[in-house]
């Protein structure tokens, strides 16, 4: 009976543990991963043409913690909202509001700036390589940011 008992244990202590990416045990193949550098270089691209457009360094797009500060001040918002930011469940709330403002300050509704929450990947490049102008920060704060110059 002990036997039976311990050769069932073992049955279900057999876990194969597998940190591969696939079923197979193998690693991604290379045209995955050319899609998906192309792909993060377009998201790279359109964040940096939304921060040039609204007249900030397209570089602070690609830094971490000052990227989420460069975007409150082009929505208008204080630069504390970082803190908020980093608030696991708040950041979500946080997020889709300076989406909202984002979508507004570029001369867009709600509908675009819910867009940009839920499904930031197609809706950034929209904003980054269309023709959406900055139109100043929508939230109203003490930040001020000039529109950067027009071409004539």
């Amino acid at each position: 009976m002990q036997n039976l008992l311990m050769n069932s244990l073992l049955l279900l202590a057999q876990v194969e543990y597998s940190y591969s990416y696939s079923s197979q045990g193998k690693a991604p193949g290379p045209v995955f991963w050319i899609c998906w550098s192309a792909f993060t270089i377009l998201l790279i691209v359109a964040m940096w043409k939304v921060f040039t457009k609204a007249g900030q360094p397209g570089w602070a797009s690609i830094i971490p913690i000052y990227n989420l500060y460069i975007w409150c001040k082009i929505v208008g918002r204080p630069g504390w909202w970082i803190l908020l930011m980093l608030i696991p469940l708040v950041n979500i709330i946080v997020g889709i509001i300076l989406c909202i403002d984002m979508a507004k300050s570029f001369g867009k509704g709600v509908g675009f700036g819910i867009g940009l929450a839920l499904l930031g990947v197609i809706f950034v490049p929209i904003l980054g390589f269309g023709n959406a102008q900055y139109q100043g920060p929508s939230a109203s704060s003490g930040v001020v940011v000039a529109p950067p110059p027009q071409p004539a």
